[in-house]
């Protein structure tokens, strides 16, 4: 056993998210092409008395620290499975938003599996860890791998989409999150009971990634969650026509938002962008980053 383990893991963009309409389980077929980017938390895990969680960063106050965490659910899996008391604390130093459409809870959970895997010396295989991250919600087992996938299903189902070159983004960030149920209700809503349409991800775009293709890419990216989005904060749509008329090649707001993300040329075009929306007073944070990344790795041990 360790005496702690430290993880790194990123945040996410859907540059496609195609919902499909409510099924009689209340949840939706996605199909959404994922790409983990440059912005991360750090999950520490030590020994503890009890199973606690406490949290760093600037979204500290806003962690929860009970069991409503999926990094607490994903420490319990982990115990049950390797025969361990879950006497440990968590630690959530946070840099992802909060409620921001770029799975931070997602990411802190499979952060915590492969933490846990870890600290115990439990020997998880990577495919029931996979397994145990599609049991913590759809984002999770994304945020084991990062790259870039395809995913379909409620999102967990993953194939992985193979990308030439990094991909520059600035994201557009928001002090004040939106609900992800809320979101999928209004996107029901605002379709009516008659929508159909099952989603599918554009061979088009799939292209652009394997060939590198900035300026196809930014054109195709696309969210059928936007409407719902931009109808509970107007201000999204000004966002998103803000980055593009200040030069970006694509914009998108990712999962059910409010995170808007623009993709651009180059680097100097990010620090560009950065200065436009930060002048815009439209956003409370703009950041630049690039991806795809590794998903959750493991950093640091102590012994």
């Amino acid at each position: 056993m360790s005496k702690s383990v430290t993880v790194r893991v990123p945040g996410k963009v859907n540059v496609y998210l195609g919902v499909g309409p409510r099924e009689f389980s209340g949840f939706h077929e996605l199909a959404t092409i994922f790409q983990s980017v440059g912005i991360y938390d750090e999950i520490t895990v030590s020994a503890a008395d009890s199973l606690s969680i406490i949290g760093l960063g600037e979204f500290a106050d806003r962690i929860p620290t009970d069991s409503s965490n999926l990094a607490w659910q994903a420490a319990e899996l982990v115990a049950r499975a390797c025969g361990q008391d879950p006497n440990i604390l968590i630690q959530i130093d946070k840099s992802i938003p909060i409620a921001a459409g770029m799975a931070g809870g997602s990411a802190d959970a499979a952060a915590t599996l492969v933490a846990c895997d870890a600290f115990w010396n439990a020997g998880i295989s990577r495919e029931q860890l996979d397994e145990m991250a599609a049991t913590l919600g759809s984002d999770v087992p994304f945020m084991l791998h990062g790259g870039c996938a395809l995913g379909i299903g409620r999102g967990e189902v993953l194939s992985p989409v193979m990308t030439r070159g990094s991909w520059h983004w600035v994201f557009a960030t928001f002090e004040e999150g939106l609900s992800t149920a809320k979101i999928y209700e209004k996107t029901d809503e605002m379709r009516g009971l008659d929508f159909e349409q099952r989603p599918e991800v554009p061979a088009e775009l799939l292209g652009a990634l394997t060939r590198g293709d900035a300026q196809t890419l930014g054109r195709l990216m696309h969210n059928d969650l936007a409407p719902a989005a931009i109808k509970y904060r107007p201000v999204l749509g000004r966002v998103l026509e803000y980055g593009i008329d200040s030069g970006a090649l694509g914009a998108v707001i990712s999962g059910s938002g409010p995170t808007c993300g623009f993709l651009v040329h180059d680097e100097s075009s990010a620090i560009d962008l950065v200065v436009d929306l930060k002048a815009s007073g439209l956003v409370d944070d703009v950041v630049r980053t690039h991806g795809p990344v590794h998903g959750a790795r493991v950093i640091s041990t102590s012994r």
